[in-house]
């Protein structure tokens, strides 16, 4: 491996190469700050671009792209409170109440550190351990899978919502539109209303897009506030430094990091459920843990640290078996095949000099995301808070239209985009946790189809959901997660009465 490494480092550091990472980030920002484009998305429409280009300058853009785009979520995320990909919801509940309390610099300050080192420690597993960390995933079958789905569910339902009922009714709404659909089993469509454009459920942009971004561009309207933000409430300078801090954060960086690195690892999961147990690990360890979701700056280290830190490491299992740890890494497998790589053992031994430089390049643009998202994306997008709502909303809104309608061309989906927002406007004012909502809908059609598969291979024997130790420890985990907050209810009951 170490012949193979001092063998890459040639080719990386050549300029050329340098500029593909340099460029691919710098496109990452664009895409991930943009709410309706996905870092997914713009990985897809790049590859078609790389035809003919040299292998390491194409993935080197696609790890540019991969890292930046990652982070930039967060910028709407923390600024507006609109999600720019799907891993920084969790980024929303405390990064734009710090907005609100006057401290959107620091977030993103926040934001982008942590978000850095996560990458970092991300690639440095990736380039150390990833012929042996791709083992780990073996121990996994559908069984695991479906108890992982339910972790993930009991998670956010119980920790991130105020009310535990609450947060539990609105995980089953995300349950029931998650049901929307062909039935992967039986074939049959299930709640489409007879509308084809339901045939594949409700287009996951839309209700990000729907869930997140309307309901406070309605409250700017509402509000019709003629005044933004005063020009000095904006010196991102002057906001405080998050190094002179690293103790604080120091504890929360390595856990999230951990718990990101394995979460890419496992072959599906993913960013958008390891920032959710980052934040909620961080929330359970945390001395105060009442002050998450109000503008605590840890939720936004833990969120995006572990968001970072599921980038690299879900390359692992894609580079070693052809198994794809995320979205993303799925579609970086096709930019592969595209250039003649097959994803599995034999590239590291018949291509090392592009793998082993590829992931170079994932650390290298982990370093380019200091300066270009630190510096240059946080200044430049920061001032949109400068803009009074009275003008913001249409803004927003227009951008938001036309990133909605530029998904699948549809006017259909601007009209789901429309009720869904009307919908989560309401269920936001009576206090029901839109985050729950949306992780019911990523995380119920992974547990359906996994204990379908789990129930098919043991020939319908419910036991066989836990008959390995890995199955059993995720329900005692699941368990213990559910039962935190409800001991909580009880205590404060039996406080009242007295």
């Amino acid at each position: 491996m170490i012949d193979a490494l001092l063998n890459a480092l040639p080719h990386v550091f050549s300029l050329t190469n340098l500029f593909a990472v340099l460029l691919g980030s710098m496109a990452g920002l664009v895409v991930g700050a943009l709410p309706g484009l996905t870092v997914t998305t713009g990985i897809a429409v790049l590859i078609p671009l790389t035809f003919g280009m040299d292998p390491l300058f194409a993935l080197g853009m696609m790890a540019g792209m991969y890292n930046s785009g990652s982070y930039a979520g967060a910028i709407p995320a923390i600024l507006l409170r609109v999600p720019g990909t799907p891993a920084s919801v969790a980024t929303i509940l405390d990064g734009y109440e710090m907005t609100k309390q006057n401290r959107a610099a620091y977030a993103l300050q926040i934001a982008v550190v942590s978000g850095v080192i996560g990458s970092v420690l991300s690639a440095l597993s990736l380039i150390a351990f990833a012929p042996t960390l791709a083992k780990v995933s073996l121990l996994f079958g559908p069984a695991e899978y479906f108890w992982v789905a339910l972790l993930g569910l009991a998670t956010v339902a119980s920790l991130l919502g105020n009310d535990l009922l609450k947060g539990l009714l609105a995980a089953v709404i995300g349950l029931l539109i998650g049901t929307m659909g062909i039935d992967i089993s039986s074939g049959i469509e299930r709640f489409t209303f007879d509308r084809l454009e339901f045939a594949e459920g409700i287009d996951l942009v839309v209700l990000l897009t729907g869930l997140f971004a309307i309901p406070p561009v309605l409250e700017m309207i509402e509000q019709a506030s003629r005044e933004g933000m005063p020009r000095e409430l904006l010196k991102l300078k002057r906001q405080g430094s998050v190094m002179r801090d690293w103790r604080r954060f120091l504890p929360v960086w390595m856990r999230s990091s951990a718990i990101g690195i394995i979460v890419g690892i496992l072959p599906g999961a993913g960013g958008s459920i390891s920032c959710y147990l980052a934040y909620n690990d961080a929330k359970q360890r945390s001395k105060e843990p009442e002050t998450f979701g109000k503008g605590n700056p840890e939720g936004v280290a833990a969120s995006e640290a572990g968001n970072g830190a599921d980038n690299a490491a879900s390359l692992i299992p894609a580079l070693s078996l052809g198994i794809p740890g995320s979205g993303v890494a799925a579609v970086i497998l096709g930019g592969l095949l595209v250039h003649g790589l097959r994803p599995g053992p034999q590239l590291f031994t018949d291509h090392p000099d592009i793998v082993y430089g590829f992931m170079l390049q994932m650390l290298i643009s982990a370093f380019f995301l200091i300066i270009l998202g630190g510096l240059a994306a946080t200044r430049i997008f920061g001032q949109a808070l400068r803009l009074p709502p009275v003008v913001l909303a249409p803004m927003i809104l227009l951008f938001l239209t036309i990133g909605v309608y530029a998904v699948n061309n549809s006017l259909f989906d601007l009209s789901t985009l429309l009720i869904v927002g009307i919908v989560a406007y309401v269920l936001d004012r009576l206090g029901y946790p839109s985050v729950s909502i949306i992780l019911g809908v990523i995380l119920g059609p992974i547990a359906e189809s996994q204990l379908n598969l789990a129930l098919t291979i043991s020939g319908g024997r419910p036991m066989a959901l836990i008959a390995s130790p890995v199955s059993m420890i995720l329900v005692f985990l699941t368990a213990v997660i559910l039962f935190i907050p409800l001991r909580g209810m009880w205590k404060n009951r039996k406080t009242q009465e007295k």
